[in-house]
């Protein structure tokens, strides 16, 4: 297997990929309970050598809902009736996963509305009031 391309500057080695297959189900008749042609690839974010420590807490934090105990990422691929279809399938998600997870997203600045936008939001205000009091019956004294 040849290295995995997540991104300009992270390559994943094969040794730290890890895939195993197994039967699929879906279509496929007769053929599909001899032949193994789903792809189950493992990535082992905690062992991984080629994450700095920044990279790999960001990944477990972005991605710890898809982690397993181990720190692993499973990727399940059992799209087309050919073994090396699916695990090309299976590693693009895997880098995609990773790609998307290692995005630094930019910090949220708190901003306050201007005085311009208070004074027509409490104008509105008054006006719904306004036209709330006059559907009102009234008053008798």
């Amino acid at each position: 297997m040849e290295p995995l391309r997540v991104n300009a500057r992270l390559v994943l080695p094969p040794d730290e990929l890890s895939v195993t297959y197994a039967r699929a189900g879906g279509p496929g008749g007769q053929h599909v309970n001899k032949v193994e042609t789903k792809v189950v690839l493992r990535f082992s974010v905690q062992d991984s050598q080629v994450l700095g420590d920044v990279r790999r807490a960001r990944i477990m934090e972005r991605l710890a809902s898809k982690l397993t105990t181990a720190g692993e990422l499973v990727i399940h691929s059992s799209a087309t009736r050919e073994r090396s279809r699916n695990l090309e399938d299976a590693r693009e998600r895997l880098a995609e996963q990773l790609r998307e997870a290692l995005v630094q997203q930019k910090s949220r600045k708190a901003t306050r509305p201007t005085r311009g936008s208070q004074k027509r939001r409490l104008n509105t205000k008054r006006q719904r009031s306004d036209v709330k009091k006059q559907r009102r019956k009234p008053d008798r004294e």
